[in-house]
C-alpha cells in the first residue's frame, strides 16, 4: 500500500497535499530525527517565535511599502508555520538530508525552503545554539521515506551504529558521542581551510558548500579513525565495514588523526584484533546489549 510520502506529488487537491505535508512534518519532528525530546523542540520554537514574527512583519512592511492599513486577516494556514521553519532548520543543521530532499519531501518551492532555513539559522546562531551531526544521512528521498515510514535504517547506517559498540571503541556510546561533538567542529574547520587553499580564496557566491557530497558522515570518519588507532583491524576491513573504498578510510584517518592528537586523545589499543569484517560483526551480534568499555 502506498504511503503518505509516496503520494505527496500525486495528489491533485490542495487538501490532499496539505495532509501529506503535515504527515511529513510530523515524521520529521520525531526525536530520532531532531535529536531533541518533543518538549525541548517546543521550547526552541517558543524561544525563536518573537524574532520570527518580527522578521515576517518587516518583510510584509517592505512588500506593502508601508504600515498595515487594516487589521490582519485570517488567510488560513501558511505552507510553513514558524514552528515548521524551526523544525526543518534543525533537521538541516543536523545534516539528516540536503535541502533538495526537504523540497521533494514537503512539496514546497526551493526558494521557500531556502529562505526559511537561512532566516531561522541566523536566529539559532544568535542564541549560540548548536546541534550535533546525526549519523542518519540521506541524500536520496526514497531512503529517507523508508526510514521515516518504517522506523528502519539502511544497511550502511545500521553498520555505523553497530560499530560504536563499546567493545570496539573502548568507550561507552555516550562518551563516543561526546568525542564526536568535541572533534566535529575542528574537523569541519580544517576541511574548509583546506578547500580554501585549494580554491585560492573564498567560495564564489552561489556555489555549493559540498557538505553533502561525502560518502560517509563526519561521525563515521571519526569512528573509523578511532577504530584504526586502536588497531582493531586493518583499513581494508574498515572499508568493508563502512561500505566504502579503502582510500576513503585512509583519507578519513589522515584528516581526523591530527585533530585527535591536538586534543590529546589517544585511543587505547584494542585487546583483540580482527582480520575480517565478519569477525567484527559476529562480536557485535553476540553481545548487542553490552555497555561497558573493553
Amino acid at each position: 500500500m502506498a504511503t503518505t510520502f509516496e503520494t505527496l506529488h500525486t495528489v491533485t487537491t490542495t487538501e490532499g497535499r496539505n495532509a501529506a505535508r503535515a504527515h511529513a512534518l510530523a515524521a520529521l519532528a520525531d526525536p530520532k530525527v531532531t535529536g531533541l525530546p518533543a518538549h525541548e523542540l517546543q521550547q526552541l520554537c517558543t524561544l525563536l517565535a518573537p524574532a520570527q514574527a518580527a522578521i515576517a512583519e518587516q518583510r510584509q512592511y517592505l512588500q506593502r511599502g508601508g504600515p498595515r492599513r487594516k487589521e490582519r486577516g485570517d488567510h488560513g494556514r501558511p505552507l510553513l508555520t514558524p514552528a515548521d521553519k524551526v523544525l526543518i532548520t534543525v533537521v538541516y543543521l543536523r545534516r539528516v538530508c540536503p535541502q533538495k530532499v526537504l523540497v521533494e519531501l514537503l512539496g514546497i518551492n526551493p526558494n521557500t525552503i531556502g529562505r526559511a532555513i537561512r532566516e531561522t539559522r541566523t536566529l539559532i546562531e544568535e542564541h549560540q545554539i548548536e546541534f550535533s551531526q546525526t549519523s542518519h544521512y540521506f541524500s536520496d528521498i526514497d531512503e529517507l521515506r523508508n526510514w521515516l515510514d518504517n522506523d528502519t535504517t539502511t544497511t550502511r547506517i545500521e553498520a555505523a551504529r553497530a560499530l560504536t559498540h563499546p567493545d570496539l571503541t573502548g568507550m561507552t556510546r555516550d562518551d563516543f558521542q561526546a568525542l564526536v561533538d568535541r572533534i566535529s567542529v575542528s574537523y569541519r574547520a580544517s576541511i574548509e581551510q583546506r578547500r580554501h587553499r585549494q580554491r585560492g580564496g573564498e567560495r564564489r557566491p552561489g556555489t555549493r558548500g559540498g557538505l553533502f557530497r561525502q560518502k560517509i558522515t563526519d561521525a563515521d570518519r571519526i569512528l573509523a579513525t578511532v577504530l584504526a588507532q586502536r588497531q582493531l583491524c586493518d583499513q581494508q576491513t574498515l572499508a568493508e565495514l563502512f561500505g566504502v573504498s579503502r582510500g576513503t578510510i585512509r583519507n578519513a584517518v589522515d584528516d581526523v588523526l591530527p585533530l585527535l592528537q591536538q586534543h590529546g586523545i589517544t585511543p587505547a589499543p584494542a585487546i583483540r584484533q580482527f582480520t575480517t569484517a565478519a569477525e567484527v560483526l559476529d562480536l557485535i551480534a553476540s553481545d548487542t546489549d553490552h555497555k561497558s568499555p573493553s
